[in-house]
């Protein structure tokens, strides 16, 4: 469990900016197959990495499930970057699982009563029917097609953060490991930092790890230091968190300077 979590930490400092920045980064041997989704309705387009060890044993292993998964979004880079650190031995061999976007912003927004959040795209809302998605048809294609283990992981930036920190405090038995990158929790009138306090009081009893960053975007950081605050005081002993606050970076540098 602690060597996952390095390996997750370390996976956040290489990591690029979702749908903000394009890197030339070579795309790697994976599996590439498509879900025709109920809970999405429609097809949905999936990316799958493994180290060169799972070929050659029988082992299982975990799973890291990622939005914005594309070959074009942070698919390669991830892929690519664990394969160089599985080399080296300095994490534990681990799946990538990238989920290629369609309607991002319908996909990883939830409800919210707040006009202005409204604008940020035609369609939005849709978060409950994705989180199905992932756990109600994806994981089971997973872990049907390989060999995985029960450990899963999500990792997550901005609207995809919201994502990942939402999972957490309202579905929390969906993963082990969560992180979020400069999460856009200002969503719904900060709905989540407000209610941080009765979310961690009525949290599960499973052991469950959170890491999450805030850079000096003030629509963000406001809200993630304030959920630290709630974190600090309220967190159970079962969670096992960390908040990094990044104040000199900016929302599009975070993922790389953390």
């Amino acid at each position: 469990m602690k060597k996952t979590i390095c390996f997750l930490i370390v996976i956040m400092t290489l990591t690029s900016c979702a749908n903000k920045q394009q890197n030339n980064d070579p795309i790697p041997k994976h599996d590439e197959f498509t879900i025709q989704s109920k809970k999405v309705g429609e097809k949905r387009t999936i990316n799958v990495w493994t180290p060169p060890m799972y070929a050659e044993s029988t082992d299982s292993i975990p799973v890291l499930y990622m939005p914005d998964g594309g070959l074009k979004e942070d698919f390669p880079h991830i892929a690519n970057t664990l394969a160089k650190l599985i080399k080296n031995k300095s994490i534990p061999p681990m799946m990538l699982v990238g989920i290629e976007n369609t309607e991002r912003r319908r996909d990883l927004t939830p409800f919210t009563m707040v006009e202005k959040d409204k604008e940020v795209a035609p369609i939005i809302g849709g978060a409950d029917k994705f989180r199905d998605f992932i756990t109600d048809e994806l994981m089971p294609e997973i872990n049907k097609r390989y060999r995985t283990t029960n450990q899963k992981g999500i990792i997550g930036e901005s609207l995809a953060g919201l994502f990942v920190m939402e999972t957490f405090f309202k579905k929390t038995e969906t993963f082990d490991f969560y992180i979020a990158f400069d999460p856009s929790i200002w969503w719904n009138n900060h709905e989540l930092e407000r209610d941080g306090a009765k979310y961690l009081q009525n949290f599960t009893t499973k052991n469950t790890k959170v890491w999450f960053a805030g850079s000096g975007a003030e629509d963000i950081s406001q809200f993630t230091t304030k959920l630290a605050k709630t974190f600090d005081s309220k967190a159970p002993s079962n969670i096992t968190w960390t908040y990094s606050d990044e104040p000199n970076e900016k929302h599009s540098t975070i993922f790389r300077a953390t």
